[in-house]
This record gives structure tokens, sequence and C-alpha cells, in this order.
């Protein structure tokens, strides 16, 4: 008995001792990314304009990182936040852990350097080495071209500053060891030319993370790559209430295949019409996460390139219920 027990202890120790190796190893050895580069980015009118543009109507930066009014459809971010980070994302969203999105304004990032910025952008790593959860969209910013990040950190350097503290996010275990090994290096391409329409398309889709919402993921939160762009995402609201995403690709029964290229257009920029009016929307009413009021202010040719890069998605059928009202 004394020896089976003494076999015992010894295994028990044998795997702990495993477990701190490879604890010591994720601790000491991940997140795997180069150093931050050495950048000095020029600030300049050309560079904030163009970054404003894209922060605001492309990538959306400010859809999460600002507080939404979802008293208003499509919850258009409240005045006096843009920036300032707070946007709480937890299991309630079928998240493995509670998330905040951080106070991107020179109050929040003054402790960054250019190349810190880039780093974090588009490989989400922080410049104390601390890996972010996906929900920031790095994988796919890693893929644009630099010079549209460098003009995104111009336009954020630019903002007000607001003082808002932001809680850290808090992973659970053992995703917050799994993190870890997430991030790699940026693959930055060069952005192709507007003229040739599908390969800009598809620049402007990764670039707005399209893919995210409008796939449904598995049950720790990665995007089934089988079903990209059919819709069917849940999204729930405080209240209760439900929004499902809808399905983009080329089904024509189930998706956009029917839409044509001004219908789809149109579909976004009937928000920016001097005439519309952002209605009031009271809980359980129908309401969207899609930040069409951003999104309204994307230039139309960019929104024709996108429209052709979604033309050659291969139709998925895939039935969504795109409301479940909490009355």
């Amino acid at each position: 008995m004394k020896k089976l027990l003494k076999i015992a202890a010894y295994l028990i120790g044998a795997v702990i001792l495993i477990l701190i190796c490879v604890l010591a190893f994720l601790q000491l050895g991940f997140p795997k990314v180069d150093p931050a580069p050495e950048l000095s980015i020029e600030y300049s009118p050309d560079r904030i304009e163009r970054g404003a543009y894209l922060a605001n109507h492309v990538t959306v930066c400010m859809d999460c990182h600002s507080t939404r009014d979802f008293s208003e459809f499509s919850g258009p971010p409240r005045p006096g936040t843009l920036g300032a980070g707070g946007d709480r994302f937890d299991h309630s969203m079928g998240l493995p852990g509670v998330f905040f999105a951080k106070n991107i304004t020179p109050h929040g990032i003054s402790d960054y350097t250019d190349g810190e910025l880039f780093r974090l952008i588009t490989t989400g790593v922080t410049n104390d080495g601390r890996p972010m959860f996906p929900l920031m969209p790095y994988a796919y910013y890693g893929k644009m071209d630099p010079e549209d990040i460098y003009d995104i950190i111009a336009y954020i350097r630019s903002l007000p500053a607001v003082n808002s503290e932001i809680p850290d996010s808090e992973p659970d275990f053992p995703v917050s060891l799994i993190l870890r090994t997430m991030p790699v290096n940026a693959s930055p391409t060069k952005k192709p030319a507007s003229s040739d329409q599908v390969a800009y398309g598809g620049y402007l889709v990764n670039a707005s993370g399209c893919v995210e919402c409008h796939t449904q993921v598995s049950p720790q939160g990665m995007i089934l790559q089988d079903v990209k762009f059919s819709g069917g995402r849940s999204f729930p609201f405080p209240d209760g209430s439900i929004v499902i995403s809808s399905n983009i690709t080329q089904d024509t029964e189930t998706g956009i295949g029917n839409w044509t290229e001004e219908m789809f257009v149109g579909r976004f920029t009937q928000y920016a019409d001097s005439s519309y009016l952002n209605p009031k929307v009271a809980p359980g009413e129908f309401n969207t996460i899609m930040p069409w009021t951003m999104y309204s202010g994307m230039k139309e040719a960019d929104l024709r390139a996108i429209y052709a890069y979604l033309k050659t998605i291969d139709p998925i059928k895939n039935e969504v219920v795109k409301f479940t009202s909490s009355k």
C-alpha cells in the first residue's frame, strides 16, 4: 500500500511539474511576434482625413470604441464618446470572459509609440506584451496596407482626449493561456487599385471584417469556415431581444443573390440622405447592431467594389429569423 501511495505521489508531482513547465513556456515564450517597429508617422491633414474615413466608415473602429446609443436605430455613437471605449463583451454573448474596448483617444494611448500602436492594431499585442482577445479584429487589420493603418493612427492621435478609465479584460481560464498563442506577425498587403473592382472590394470586405458578424461561430467563438458570409450569428441586446446577422452570399432565396448593385448601394446610402431622421427604438422593438449610420458614410465607389466582390461569393442557403423580440 505504501509503495502504491509513493508511486501516486511521484505521478502527481510529475504532473504538477509538467503543468508548471507548460505555464512557464506559455508565459515566457508567447505571444510570439516581432518587436514593435520603429515608426514616426507624419500626422498630416491628408492622413488624418483618410484615417477618419477608415475608422468611422470602413474599419469602423468607433463602433466598439465609443458608447453606442441603442435607444436609436443601429446604435449610433453618443456625442462626446468617440474613441473613449468602454463597450463590454461578456458571457451573455457567448464569450469566454469579460472584455472591454479600450480608450483610444490620446488619453488612452499616450504611452504608445507609433510603432507600438501599429503592432497592437495588426497583431493584437500590447506595448507590455499582453495578447488581446480577437474581438479586436487584428487578424484582418494585419492584412491591410500599412499606409491605411498609419492613417488610422494619425486620426486617433487627433481625437479630443477623453478621460475614461476602462477596466482590464478578464478572459476565463484556460482561454487566458490559449490567447497567448493566437497573435502572429502581420501579413500586410498592398492596397489594390480601385480600378480592379473585385480585388479592391475584397480588400474592403477584409478591412470591414464583414465575415465576423455574417458568419456563425463555434462554441469557442471561432468562425465556421464552411458557412462564411451566410449569416446566422446571434447578438443579444440587454433587454433580451436577439438580432441575427443576414445571409450575404449569392443565394437567391435566403441571401442577396437577387440584389442589384443599386439596391445594395442604396441600402447603405439611405441612412446618409439629408432627409433621413434616425428613429427612436424602444426596448423589444426591432433594432440591429449593424452600424448602418457609420457605414452609410462609405464612398459609393467603395460600396460598389464591395458589391462586386460579394458577387463572387458562392451561394449558401441559410434562412435566418433576423429579430426575436423580448416582448
